[in-house]
């Protein structure tokens, strides 16, 4: 079992939804990166979801694509990013960290050694955006094997006759992308997200977390009336960019997605 189901356990008997953070490990390298991860617990995150930068991040908006382009440069590299996983795993043991990204690094990498190295490190969880739940059976295999959940996504095009292939074979929780179109863009309404989990739980009793487009304390906090963890991740994401813009030190860049992070999960916490 990985972390991710003791969590959901724990913040479903608290009466309360998990905050999901997404960062691009790496950016804007190494060391902030890290400062970052090691920063998020304490700041209100209960699950991290940790982007694994690519050269064509199809899904994702301007935030997070030039997020990754500024790791690539910094060079962040697949074998780095489980290093910062397992200097973070020193001081917390309890986090779920989910690797989220594209196919090609895991293949480039080697499927069996990642997902071997990957639980080495102390990953609970992927996400492969690319992956349909048709082509994902040589990763799924070694990932369950290694004690890491593949994490499926379902989108507002997911009908009760595509769902069950989504759901079949997934673990961990089931992401809800809230709208069509790549991260960062527009916000669904808070009555078409709790249709959709609905919809999505007639299916599975997995844990529904929500994403794409929510930026503010108050859409975290309507969508965790509706949804069992809500994802943040273009809208930290954007603070580092916007701290580079303005030749902030990394310092004050930790500091201000620290501080973001902190508004959002107390958004979250006032969803009971």
């Amino acid at each position: 079992m990985s972390r991710l189901t003791p969590c959901f356990e724990k913040l479903k008997a608290e009466g309360r939804a998990a905050f999901v953070t997404f960062v691009t490990a790496g950016d804007p390298d190494y060391d902030t990166s890290l400062e970052i991860l090691l920063g998020l617990p304490a700041a209100g995150a209960d699950i991290i979801e940790l982007g694994m930068p690519f050269t064509d991040p199809s899904a994702d908006g301007p935030a997070i694509d030039k997020a990754a382009q500024r790791a690539i440069a910094a060079g962040a590299t697949t074998a780095n990013i489980l290093k910062m996983i397992t200097r973070f795993r020193r001081d917390n043991q309890h986090t779920p960290i989910v690797l989220m990204g594209y196919f090609n690094p895991i293949h480039a990498y080697g499927i069996e050694r990642f997902c071997t190295d990957a639980s080495e490190a102390g990953v609970d969880g992927l996400i492969v955006v690319d992956l349909p739940p048709e082509e994902d059976g040589e990763l799924l295999l070694p990932a369950n094997a290694n004690n890491i959940d593949v994490v499926r996504l379902a989108t507002p095009t997911s009908d009760d006759h595509r769902l069950p292939t989504i759901v079949s074979g997934a673990s961990g929780f089931v992401y809800y992308v809230a709208v069509a179109g790549v991260t960062g863009s527009k916000s669904a309404t808070a009555d078409d997200i709790g249709d959709a989990v609905a919809r999505i739980k007639r299916h599975t009793d997995l844990p529904v977390a929500v994403g794409f487009g929510i930026r503010t304390p108050e859409q975290a906090a309507a969508v965790a009336v509706r949804a069992d963890a809500v994802v943040v991740g273009s809208a930290i994401v954007a603070l580092i960019e916007q701290g580079l813009e303005k030749q902030a030190t990394n310092a004050n860049i930790i500091e201000n997605v620290l501080n973001f992070t902190e508004t959002l999960a107390k958004g979250v916490l006032s969803g009971r």
